[in-house]
């Protein structure tokens, strides 16, 4: 296990606020004791620590140790070195005497930046979209996951080759610019402009087969709803509860990264397909947006989206706006959305009593309080195969026509008419229009086919 230093900066200048009610209610008691000045200076505290703990999850789930954490304060960004050449010349010494074999820095680096801490610290150096990438690499397990992560890497990778000396040289057409011919580092990104060219052909397969499994299911009206929501907030377990599917639950970030899709059974017999998608994170690295849209197409194509928010996280708010930038970005934050509050069981009675104004839907994965409310909501909220209410009468001999109502539908009312059943059946327009030669309409549709 790797032993890693972590560095979070907060830019003062620029300070941000926590929008969670958690933090404004923090805000408003150390305002009633001390000046607005101290008040600011904690609730950025708080932002920044609680940043630096999601940051730690982060790290746990790539595999490495804590030794040790950094938090640096500046205005704005030194631009060779984000933090400064003096908190450079610290986390040196830090790094040696915890023995760090890796420093992360909780933001993203510029390719100077990256190189210029390389070259002063004692050990490798990673900023927060490298070790995603890392995160997302150890959790791909099938071909199509595994071609996006490498996309990504290859993706961020470029801009950030380097080379120095003679290694530089090119044919040139000034003094010190005639070099012996291509360089290495020419060579390395020409290897990697082919790979990406590679990499995006066969992705581009993988979406083809993909929209034509979507296409062989859409000619069945089979509604797709999908869960969404921040990374961690139980979504693997949710679709377990829901589905009996038996994945991957983690507390791990980015368990999930390969979609997965289960048919099930709503309250009114009407089926439907459950998406598990890959979970979101607070700046997102744009590259995995790009190269997880194959993917992420599950998402578009939903009828429904089910948000689902970790409700004991003191950050809810924040999850909440970062799943909604990513959603807007993807074009779909206009779909139809039920908000889906997650761990109801980790709550005391007084908070939980709170949320129960707000419209959404109390759940817990972990015990399954919730789960037939939940699929009542989805019931009302999709729009596609309506559910309708209507009279049959079936030959006792159609056997088979009476199981596949009975199987797809709610028998409201059944009665025994010499050899026929007449029955009042709620499910499905698509499954009671097959059997439309059995129906019996009413004084009312008769005027009105009239």
């Amino acid at each position: 296990m790797e032993r890693a230093l972590l560095v979070a900066v907060d830019f003062t200048g620029q300070r941000r606020r926590l929008p969670s009610t958690a933090a404004l209610a923090r805000e408003a008691a150390l305002l009633d004791a001390e000046s607005d000045a101290h008040a600011s200076a904690a609730v950025t505290f708080s932002d920044v620590t609680e940043r630096l703990a999601e940051f730690r999850e982060l790290v746990t789930s790539a595999g490495a140790e804590v030794e040790a954490e950094v938090i640096q304060r500046r205005p704005k960004a030194d631009p060779a070195t984000l933090i400064g050449s003096g908190k450079v010349e610290e986390l040196a010494g830090l790094a040696a005497s915890a023995q760090a074999d890796v420093i992360l820095f909780d933001h993203d680096l510029s390719p100077t930046q990256l190189r210029n801490l390389e070259e002063a610290l004692p050990c490798r150096v990673l900023d927060r979209t490298q070790l995603i990438l890392d995160i997302f690499a150890r959790h791909a397990r099938t071909r199509e996951g595994q071609l996006q992560v490498e996309l990504a890497q290859l993706e961020y990778m470029l801009p950030r080759l380097t080379g120095r000396g003679k290694a530089m040289s090119q044919l040139g057409g000034g003094i010190g610019t005639r070099g012996p011919g291509e360089t290495q580092l020419e060579t390395d990104r020409r290897r990697i402009q082919r790979r990406l060219i590679q990499l995006r052909q066969e992705i581009e397969n993988v979406r083809r087969i993909r929209a034509q499994q979507r296409q062989r299911r859409e000619s069945v009206p089979v509604p797709t709803v999908a869960l969404v929501g921040y990374t961690n907030a139980g979504k693997s377990t949710l679709f377990n509860q829901i589905t009996q599917a038996g994945v991957l639950e983690s507390s791990r970030m980015f368990a999930t990264l390969d979609p997965k899709l289960k048919a099930m059974q709503l309250p009114s017999r009407r089926k439907i397909l459950l998406s598990d998608t890959v979970g979101f994170i607070r700046d997102l690295p744009h590259t995995l947006v790009t190269s997880f849209r194959a993917t992420l197409e599950e998402v578009q194509k939903a009828e429904v989206l089910l948000h689902v928010q970790d409700c004991s996280s003191p950050a809810q708010d924040e999850h909440r706006a970062e799943v909604e930038k990513v959603l807007e970005e993807l074009g779909v934050l206009s779909k139809p959305r039920i908000e889906v509050l997650n761990k109801i069981d980790l709550l005391p009675a007084e908070e939980l009593e709170s949320l129960k104004g707000r419209g959404a839907v109390l759940v817990s994965a972990k015990t399954g309080a919730g789960i037939q409310a939940l699929l009542e909501r989805v019931d009302e909220f999709l729009v596609a195969d309506p559910i309708v209410e209507q009279r049959f009468e079936v030959p006792q001999s159609q056997g088979d026509v009476l199981a596949a109502l009975g199987a797809g539908a709610l028998i409201r009312k059944r009665e025994f008419v010499a050899n026929k059943v007449a029955m009042t059946v709620t499910g499905p327009a698509s499954l009671l229009g097959r059997y439309r030669q059995y129906r019996v309409f009413g004084a009312e549709e008769n005027q009105e086919t009239g």
